[in-house]
């Protein structure tokens, strides 16, 4: 009798690893209810005057989910002897923070301690496919926040990579190349500072153009952007449909209309140009793949349970700052 009870005591105090799969749909539906809504009106609200921060929130979601998880650490501040995400290079044109503040804000006046900043961030990602692209679809919740962002850990995927490395960085987050391709997709909508594709525009430096991108393409692009260019010297990412998350990047890629070195990349490699070549000629395929390879991602590393912590301010921890380093 005593040999059982020692092994359930040993059970009960093992922690329960289920990461993304503690996730339900509805999470709040009782704790929270009017949770999901709030978010959805904090994001429309500024969509309205800005169509661009749809791209913004989708681009925060997937660098905070490529670092640590889905964990919203990409929202902390940083702290003295500890730069934070935020402050690294590639999260320094980062848009949409004050979305989810406000979005948290109405949350927690309406229920306290109960909705994670990681949720939030999750939701505001959804809800931006939704309005760019109406492509609309549930996601899973049940995140906690993490108290710790690292500006040495910041490691995401880069518009220079080739399709090798982009293979093995989303291999990593166990996201095939197929979701590779689908979640490039992204591109459809957005802005890019020259500095990410210079490198196509002005080779060598000079005035030659990287033989892959279309001539009157580069011509254009070389127009908006000097081989030194101002930091807020932006282009849109996609040239056909620049405002809706769609399927045409995809026929931009196939004409060479790709903006960064990563993009071209997808048209590289046989198993990549084949997916590429299905989602341009299926805009409702994409968009099926698209809601289920974002769900995926929203589940990478996620922190449930009694992890982490519900953040009462997305930007800090509740507990003392020095507890974010680790």
């Amino acid at each position: 009798m005593m040999k059982w009870i020692t092994v359930i005591v040993v059970l009960a105090v093992i922690p329960v690893m289920c990461s993304g799969d503690c996730l339900k749909i509805g999470f709040y539906d009782k704790t929270c209810p009017s949770a999901e809504k709030l978010v959805r009106k904090a994001v429309a609200s500024v969509f309205a005057s800005n169509p661009g921060i749809a791209a913004g929130l989708i681009r925060m979601h997937f660098h905070d989910c490529f670092v640590r998880g889905c964990d919203a650490s990409v929202l902390l501040n940083t702290t003295p002897g500890n730069p934070s995400e935020k402050d690294a290079l590639p999260n320094l044109s980062l848009r949409g923070f004050e979305v989810i503040d406000a979005a948290k804000a109405a949350i927690e006046a309406a229920c306290p301690d109960v909705v994670s900043c990681a949720d939030i961030l999750t939701f505001a990602a959804r809800d931006s496919a939704a309005l760019a692209g109406n492509i609309s679809y549930q996601v899973p919740a049940g995140r906690r926040d993490g108290v710790v962002s690292n500006i040495s850990e910041v490691n995401l995927p880069s518009p220079f990579a080739n399709a090798s490395d982009l293979i093995r960085r989303f291999a990593q987050k166990n996201l095939t190349p197929d979701e590779l391709v689908t979640l490039s997709g992204a591109h459809s909508i957005g802005i890019s500072h020259c500095g990410a594709f210079l490198n196509r525009i002005f080779r060598n430096g000079s005035s030659q153009i990287d033989p892959t991108l279309s001539l009157s393409y580069a011509e254009l692009l070389q127009a908006k952007c000097t081989p030194t260019p101002l930091a807020n010297t932006t282009v849109r990412l996609d040239l056909i449909t620049a405002d809706v998350l769609d399927n045409k990047y995809y026929l931009g890629l196939e004409n060479n209309l790709g903006l960064f070195t990563s993009d071209h990349a997808l048209t590289t490699v046989a198993a990549l140009k084949a997916a590429v070549e299905v989602n341009a000629r299926n805009p409702a395929v994409w968009a099926e793949k698209f809601k289920r390879a974002s769900v995926k991602m929203g589940r990478i590393e996620v922190l449930t349970g009694k992890e982490g912590e519900i953040r009462k301010q997305c930007s800090v921890i509740n507990s003392r700052p020095r507890l974010a380093v680790e």
